[in-house]
């Protein structure tokens, strides 16, 4: 008992001991309570405390003047921090200040004489705490071979300077060691090197001229402070092992002692080896295919000393073999009465299944039916899921997942092209239960010869896009399971088809089917309706509400027909069949009148708003007679026209209603004299000529003839045909000159054409014209009388009347055939076919110079 009291109180002696000794030799003693003071040339300043005080401590200053001469009269102030505290016109003035605030005070004794201020003397007072005891004192080495650190927490603020000093003693001798760090609240020194036999304490001293505090000392030997450094090591894996691996690792000498811990990175928890006292350490059972982190840390005495930090090593197991089972469902649909699609879907196998990455499926299609042919090699795919066409025969369906290691245990299912005999489950239904999930219940089908091994719930939304979405989602139940939550991919406001299937030893049955949804809203719009009236009402036909606005599963339409005038209330029309109905006929409604309609959709949370609007009217019954009638007497009078002894009493009868002018017949221009007469000279025309050339590509320029130009009298008639051709003075451009007036028909002298600049031809143009008229003017006027127009009379605009003869003329018999080419001439005159006036008309603008 005696013992336990004597070594407190030598520990308590040493420290202080060694704290005095310190204190004289590095820091400052206490100075006493004495006032402090300054003197000046002019004067002195004094204070009644020392230069540094603790806040809420009163100061008394003083400032008095050296007996000095001023001229103006001055007073004595005292200022603090530029504030003047109090003033007097004597050689003297004191003051009481308190103190609130730490840090420097600042007073000064000035002079002040009218507007001029003069120092005197000053004095700084300090306010500030006198040091807390530090305390957590801890000191650490980093490796073996490292130098201790010795750290503290020095406390609140003192706002003076403090000095902190460590005072090292291994019971023989001691080391104080002042501290150069700068931080206010933590106070940091290195030590020297120490050794690992010795026992040693330390003290942390802090003084400022307030006062002085010492820490508990710290006893430890070097070997409790010793952190060694993070070991390297390495991790093999046996015979590429998925699950069992081996550690090496090497640290410091020292350092025997270490500990291990690891876990998969996707979880929080670790598995923890500890106290090892080797350097080799083996684990067995991990996951394949998954990445690991692993930590060693190593301390040199099994219950002494200081943890090194973790050294961290990540590395991912080698793959195994699957083990999981594909979870596969599928669809049959037929073809033809020969074949069949079948489409087969399956879920990926999770991670810890897989073990290692999936590279590729294998599907294998086994026929139920022997007289089918062997299935062949399996079909590989690196999907979820796989369609064939086959043979409408019943087939045992195997599907592995395969990695580098191998193969998964096969899945199979059985399918037969007929499901009448396996029942579907009965009574199913859907409940909403929010937050993305339905409630689905049903009741076991009736009896059947097979028994049930199990059921699968099969949903898809009602508008999904079977690109993005190529396949529904499922679950597989045991056979005691009568009602699942389903929750994957389901989403509030979203209406689902939801299927449920009894399988009877691996074959699905037939399927029950219910929609419904998690949480619904009413719709945000109405249908499009287009309406058609007909004859004895109107038939109403509506699209389908996009999904993004149906905001769940529609339960029902309500079509809405108004009169325009709006005084009565609307006829509504319920239509709960939303899956199949898309059109509605409506009757019993009056012809003439208008009505108004439009459509509303219900969902189970309410009504929406309507869509479009569409205004019609049902059309009267005499409009419909009228329009019966006008088609009736088209039609038969198409049928009467069709008959050839209707058609022509038809025709006979409607020319005798028509005006006389209207039934003659117009002849046949071809028939006329003059228009055989063109042809044989045609005939003649066409002949060859030695003269000319064939061509126009070889004519060459007529020989010039000298003539002499000579004045000629020029009748109407002659002045008219060259009025119709082109005069010579026209420039040979084919325009028709104006004709002139009634007072102009005397006759006029002209110069004759030239031939020097090739204008021959054209002078022998009017005589084979009035050559070919000559000869056909007895039937001119028959001619006229038939094609006469009486708003354009295109006879008289090409062929002109003659009242001469060739007698009167004789120059008009001379042959032309002397003086046109047959080249010059064919191209014109030329026609094949039935001779009409338009191909007998001739213009001077055709020929060529």
């Amino acid at each position: 008992m005696l013992f336990a009291w004597i070594v407190p109180a030598a520990i308590w002696w040493l420290v202080h001991f060694t704290a005095e000794a310190c204190s004289k030799g590095n820091v400052p003693a206490s100075k006493l309570a004495r006032g402090a003071a300054e003197i000046c040339d002019k004067g002195k300043m004094t204070a009644n405390t020392a230069s540094y005080v603790q806040p809420g401590t009163s100061i008394t200053l003083s400032c008095q003047l050296k007996p000095l001469r001023y001229t103006e009269q001055c007073r004595i102030a005292i200022f603090f921090n530029s504030s003047e505290l109090i003033s007097s016109y004597s050689s003297s003035v004191s003051t009481e200040f308190p103190v609130h605030t730490y840090g420097k005070h600042m007073f000064t004794c000035k002079i002040v004489c009218e507007y001029k201020k003069k120092l005197i003397c000053g004095i700084d007072i300090e306010s500030g705490n006198p040091p807390d005891e530090p305390r957590n004192v801890s000191c650490i080495q980093y490796g073996a071979d490292g130098h201790p650190t010795c750290t503290w927490n020095k406390g609140r603020l003192t706002y003076i300077n403090t000095t902190y000093v460590i005072q090292l003693s291994n019971g023989t001798d001691v080391l104080c060691v002042s501290e150069e760090s700068l931080n206010k609240k933590f106070g940091s020194l290195a030590l020297s090197k120490l050794n690992f036999d010795s026992t040693y304490t330390v003290v942390v001293a802090a003084s400022n001229e307030l006062g002085s505090a010492f820490s508990q000392p710290l006893m430890f030997m070097l070997i409790d402070i010793v952190k060694p450094h993070p070991p390297n090591f390495s991790v093999e894996f046996e015979n590429s092992s998925a699950s069992n691996c081996t550690f090496f690792w090497h640290n410091e000498t020292q350092a025997r002692h270490c500990r291990l811990r690891y876990r998969p990175l996707t979880r929080h928890t670790w598995s923890t080896v500890e106290y090892l006292n080797s350097e080799k350490c083996s684990l067995y059972g991990l996951e394949p295919h998954t990445t690991y982190e692993f930590q060693v840390s190593c301390k040199i005495h099994p219950e002494r000393g200081l943890w090194s930090n973790w050294s961290m090593y990540r590395t991912q197991t080698p793959e195994a073999v699957p083990t999981g089972l594909l979870d596969v469902w599928y669809r049959q649909q037929d073809v033809d009465p020969q074949q069949q699609s079948i489409s087969l879907f399956w879920k990926a196998l999770s991670k810890p299944e897989a073990r290692g990455r999936i590279l590729r499926y294998a599907v294998t299609f086994e026929a139920l039916d022997r007289r089918s042919p062997p299935a062949g090699e399996a079909h590989l795919t690196t999907q979820t899921s796989y369609a064939r066409v086959t043979p409408r025969v019943g087939y045992k369906i195997t599907v592995t997942a395969e990695n580098s290691r191998g193969r998964s245990p096969p899945a199979s299912l059985l399918t037969n092209p007929g499901t009448q005999d396996l029942p579907p489950p009965q009574k199913v239904s859907a409940i909403a239960m929010g937050n993305g999930s339905i409630l689905v219940r049903w009741k076991p089908p009736v009896r059947s010869a097979a028994s049930i091994s199990g059921y699968v719930v099969e949903w898809a939304d009602t508008q999904r896009n079977a690109r993005l979405e190529p396949h529904p989602a499922w679950a597989k139940l045991p056979a005691s399971n009568l009602s699942t939550v389903i929750a994957e991919h389901i989403k509030d406001n979203t209406c689902y088809q939801i299927s449920v299937f009894a399988l009877y030893r691996d074959r699905a049955g037939q399927a029950a089917s219910v929609r419904g949804y998690s949480r619904a809203k009413a719709p945000s719009a109405g249908p499009q309706v287009h309406a058609t009236p007909q004859a004895n009402g109107i038939s109403v036909s509506w699209e389908e509400i996009p999904a993004h606005q149906q905001r769940g599963c529609i339960t029902g339409y309500h079509l809405y027909l108004q009169k325009k005038d709006g005084q009565a209330a609307p006829d509504v029309y319920a239509i709960s069949n939303v899956t199949a109905q898309r059109s509605l006929y409506i009757t019993d409604l009056q012809p003439g009148e208008h009505y108004a309609l439009w459509m509303t959709a219900s969902t189970a949370a309410g009504e929406g708003p309507w869509g479009n609007s569409e205004l019609l009217c049902l059309e009267s019954a005499g409009d419909w007679m009228t329009v019966v009638l006008t088609c009736s007497f088209f039609i038969l009078s198409a049928c009467i026209c069709s008959v050839p002894p209707a058609r022509k009493l038809l025709q006979s009868l409607l020319s005798a209603l028509m005006p006389q002018w209207q039934s003659k017949a117009i002849p046949d221009p071809a028939n006329a004299t003059w228009a055989k007469n063109y042809m044989s000279m045609k005939a003649e025309l066409s002949l060859p000529s030695s003269g000319f050339p064939h061509s126009t590509g070889s004519f060459e320029e007529p020989e010039t003839t000298e003539v002499e130009e000579a004045f000629v009298k020029t009748d109407p008639l002659a002045l008219r045909d060259k009025l119709l051709f082109g005069s010579v003075g026209s420039g040979g451009n084919g325009d028709w000159p104006p004709e002139r007036g009634s007072g102009h028909e005397e006759p006029e002298y002209k110069p004759l054409p030239g031939t020097a600049d090739g204008e021959f031809y054209e002078q022998q143009l009017p005589d084979l014209y009035k050559r070919i008229v000559a000869e056909v003017t007895e039937h001119t006027q028959s001619v006229s009388e038939y094609i006469a127009n009486p708003v354009t009379d295109t006879a008289t605009a090409y062929l002109p009347p003659v009242t001469g003869t060739t007698e009167d003329h004789p120059e008009l018999e001379r042959n032309p055939l002397s003086v046109f080419p047959t080249t010059f001439l064919t191209p014109v005159l030329s026609y094949e076919g039935t001779l009409t006036l338009d191909t007998v008309k001739i213009n001077c603008s055709s020929f060529t110079r």
